[in-house]
């Protein structure tokens, strides 16, 4: 290691280190946190099993030898491997959900976890009546879980092709205790599916371009990268999404896809949709919706 492990006593001194050390490494965010700095704290707070929104109280706190030899591991994994933060601590956060993560699922991230809280007003006007929801490409199973708790009355279908994806899933389904409520299927897309209507379809399914897949920073290296590549204009899962929709809605149904910064090729994609941008954190450029009636 650069530094001796006595030089540095406090948290204080961790942050600091561990700043300057993500820094030089030229370390990518985008996983959490946006910076060295959130980044550090999260893990220096994780790995001390202190609360990880209050960081003031403790940072003069002078640490234990042991306690600053685990610190300093974990953040040489960090600088070192390019490993995601969440896979290091086994857990990433969403909308306020904290989920189970390891390498079999990507590092949970959506916007549309921006509009579940919203019951996806004002396109859902009745979230009672909302039955059964469809979510395809679940990963870890952390949208299927927010809507669950958002729609007190649905069934959630969550659907994944990888068999190592649902296993992560199940977990979490068993962590919120909605085993009862969350039918995990392992399914290429719709293909064992229940043939019951839907209210809602949502997904958020791998969607990036062959040309962005080839720049992707070490990081998003470490994920599976069936999750993440969406052939060459990012919309080879999409599409199928769209073709199959229009049978597995109800009249009123609602399909919702994100496709993160490929707007364009979405809209190139589907020219004789009108597809519905909804507003996100990010702007009118990340998710998409398409009612059952422009489908049919």
């Amino acid at each position: 290691m650069p530094t001796k492990p006595n030089e540095l006593t406090t948290i204080r001194d961790l942050l600091r280190y561990a700043v300057t050390r993500f820094n030089t490494a030229k370390l990518f965010f985008g996983h959490g946190s946006t910076n060295a700095l959130d980044e550090a704290a999260y893990l220096i707070l994780h790995t001390l099993k202190l609360p990880l929104d209050k960081l003031d109280p403790f940072f003069d706190a002078h640490l234990l030898q042991e306690e600053v030899d685990a610190v300093l591991r974990v953040i040489e994994q960090r600088a070192d491997e390019r490993l995601p933060a969440a896979y290091i601590t086994n857990e990433g956060w969403l909308g306020g959900y904290r989920f189970y993560v390891d390498e079999r699922v990507i590092v949970p991230r959506s916007f549309i976890a921006e509009l579940i809280p919203e019951q996806f007003s004002p396109w859902v006007s009745n979230p009672d009546k909302v039955n059964n929801i469809l979510e395809l490409c679940t990963g870890s199973g952390c949208l299927p879980i927010m809507l669950a708790d958002a729609f007190p009355n649905a069934h959630v279908d969550a659907v994944d092709i990888s068999t190592d994806a649902l296993e992560v899933a199940k977990r979490n389904v068993a962590e919120y205790e909605l085993e009862h409520r969350i039918n995990l299927i392992e399914s290429d897309l719709y293909a064992n599916v229940p043939e019951y209507k839907f209210d809602l379809i949502v997904t958020n399914p791998p969607y990036v371009n062959s040309g962005s897949m080839s720049k992707l920073p070490p990081e998003y290296l470490r994920e599976p990268q069936i999750a993440l590549a969406g052939g060459t204009d990012g919309m080879d899962l999409v599409r199928k999404i769209v073709a199959g929709a229009g049978q597995r809605l109800t009249p009123n149904g609602l399909l919702m896809v994100e496709i993160g910064n490929e707007r364009e090729f979405a809209e190139a994609a589907f020219p004789e949709l009108n597809l519905t941008w909804l507003t996100t954190s990010a702007g009118d450029d990340m998710v998409f919706l398409i009612t059952a009636d422009q489908l049919q």
